[in-house]
């Protein structure tokens, strides 16, 4: 009986042993991403500010994009897969190369400088993920726990520069797998996303919080109506993917040179821009995101242009995020539905975030928390409802083709596969 007692304290040790080393590192890995994410986010916001005042640096983006290739080129890293990559390493032992931090951080601002069409919290994902496994390798962490260290890098630059620790958080470890999460993963995850959320605070970053002015009653009527806009926001979400995913696939196909493929990609953006004669889908968009929240119509086809945009800056090469241009399709598309339907604007542009980013990342956790961070609780029963139709209607289509969908959206199924 004491030789059992023994193996259990000597377990209970072991545990408490591993809690206080992951939570070291966990805090070790907000800190350093609270500060990396804060110098991205005001990196951000500089080359935002210096292409409104300068419209004519968008010509100057086919040079800027050879500039890309040319430096990935320069440090070996030419066929970086980015947020796939840190994926693939959280399921294998794939190695993240630490130069991807500063190669996504570069590439990320010279895309948006010169006007690509991207958006940052996917840059953020490969900061947090190369930073998180390079920081586990320094301490000779084991292959497993350095997976726990990749999530803790995620979630704490997702958080130090979207503003949402509490969605930062779970993300890290609903993406990866859909079906199980990593629970393992749990209390670095949450102690590094709140560092960060706290180093970015204190560096004067305030989170972007759209409330919703005016929700309806919850009733049968507007239940239906929601359930309704969820079921289009599962098709937009498909097709979000695959214009993403055909639009790589184009371009490597009739472009096999990566410096063609960038000069393309944004002679065609430009063009585009030309077209729509102002720069409304270049760069990441949170402006027009604010205006769907405050109610104002867009035009109805706004979220179809986003996707054509982004699709033609990522798919040529350049670097940056989908994340925030799928909360620009969902907000517009939102707007554009509550516009027919006569129902609110952004009570339509708050749900068809949500209900958009479910379906292109297969998180309907994170989708959640999201809305509740972003937008408030009060539209709980409408969001409940849109994400969960959209988690299930979107199929297993997604964003990062090296997601696992481990067991099926629609039975108790292990089914193993990847998505499309």
């Amino acid at each position: 009986m004491f030789e059992s007692y023994r193996n259990v304290l000597k377990r209970g040790g072991s545990h408490l042993v591993t809690s206080l080393r992951d939570v070291i590192f966990a805090v070790l890995s907000g800190i350093i991403l609270g500060f990396v994410g804060t110098a991205f986010y005001y990196g951000m916001q500089f080359v935002t500010r210096t292409r409104l005042q300068h419209p004519w640096l968008i010509f100057l983006l086919p040079g800027a994009g050879a500039a890309i290739v040319g430096l990935y080129q320069l440090l070996h890293d030419e066929k970086d897969t980015g947020t796939n990559l840190v994926l693939s390493a959280i399921h294998s032992n794939e190695n993240i190369p630490l130069r991807m931090a500063p190669l996504i951080f570069i590439a990320t601002l010279l895309t948006h400088l010169f006007g690509g069409s991207a958006g940052r919290e996917g840059a953020a994902l490969q900061l947090g993920g190369s930073i998180g496994n390079s920081l586990g390798k320094l301490f000779h962490f084991d292959e497993k726990d350095q997976h726990i260290m990749i999530m803790c890098g995620m979630s704490a630059a997702f958080s130090a520069l979207f503003g949402t620790p509490l969605a930062a958080a779970i993300f890290s470890m609903e993406v990866v797998s859909v079906g199980i999460m990593h629970y393992s993963a749990l209390l670095p995850c949450v102690i590094a996303s709140l560092t960060a959320h706290g180093v970015a605070a204190v560096c004067g970053i305030t989170p972007e919080i759209f409330p919703i002015s005016s929700i309806p009653a919850f009733a049968p009527k507007t239940a239906l109506i929601i359930g309704v806009f969820a079921v289009l926001c599962a098709v937009v979400s498909i097709l979000f993917c695959t214009i993403l995913h055909n639009a790589e696939r184009l371009y490597k196909r009739f472009f096999k040179n990566p410096y063609l493929r960038v000069i393309i990609g944004g002679c065609i953006v430009i063009a585009l821009t030309l077209l729509v004669g102002d720069q409304t889908y270049n760069g990441t968009g949170m402006s027009i995101i604010a205006s769907c929240m405050e109610g104002k119509p867009v035009f109805p086809l706004a979220f179809l242009l986003k996707m054509l945009f982004t699709g033609a800056t990522l798919g040529a090469g350049y670097k940056g995020g989908e994340i925030v241009p799928t909360l620009f399709i969902g907000a517009t598309f939102g707007t554009f539905f509550a516009t027919v339907t006569g129902c609110s604007i952004p009570l339509c542009a708050a749900v068809g975030m949500g209900a958009v980013f479910c379906g292109v990342t297969n998180s309907p956790i994170t989708s959640l928390l999201i809305c509740f961070e972003l937008f408030g609780f009060e539209g709980m029963p409408y969001f409940l409802i849109a994400i969960a139709l959209s988690y299930m209607l979107s199929g297993y289509y997604g964003l990062y083709s090296s997601q696992k969908i481990i067991y099926s959206k629609y039975k108790t199924e292990y089914i193993n596969r990847k998505t499309h």
